[in-house]
């Protein structure tokens, strides 16, 4: 499981940058956390964050997530983040892998419904993203997944 966190480790230099370490993590709680920031790296985007197997399965967005059934968006499967991550917000340096500054724009709770290799139901309970979502797994990109409400 340890693993998991092995490219976020690796992609950043913790001695420079605020990021959490973190570790996998097995909660007590039942409920899943989620979060969705809102990064102004290289190029402004949103980074969807839910949580499984004790470590935040992290999608790279680039544009606003979709609020509304008739908006679809492209969503890049990147590394697992600590859950430690879904409370973070600052900037990471100049020179750091993701550098820039990164913000919630939304966290909660949510429930998953079903999930395999090619598809991810899940319904948030957030302040603005609210409702049924899906993650379907794309050929068109590498590591592309659509994001879509339903």
């Amino acid at each position: 499981m340890e693993n998991s966190l092995k490219t976020y480790k690796t992609k950043r230099k913790f001695s420079e940058t605020p990021e959490p370490k973190g570790k996998v993590l097995k909660k007590k709680e039942k409920k899943l956390i989620f979060v969705v920031h809102k990064h102004f790296a290289r190029n402004l985007h949103y980074d969807l964050r839910l949580e499984m197997n004790g470590t935040l399965a992290s999608w790279a967005v680039p544009k606003e997530p979709p609020i509304t059934k008739e908006h679809k968006r492209l969503a890049i499967q990147v590394e697992d983040h600590p859950l430690a991550y879904a409370k973070f917000r600052g900037v990471i340096p100049e020179g750091n892998y993701g550098a820039g500054k990164v913000e919630i724009l939304d966290n909660g709770n949510y429930e998953l419904k079903y999930a395999d290799s090619k598809k991810i139901e899940f319904i948030l309970h957030g302040k603005k993203l609210k409702g049924n979502y899906v993650l379907i797994k794309t050929s068109y990109v590498k590591n592309g997944w659509l994001w879509f409400k339903v």
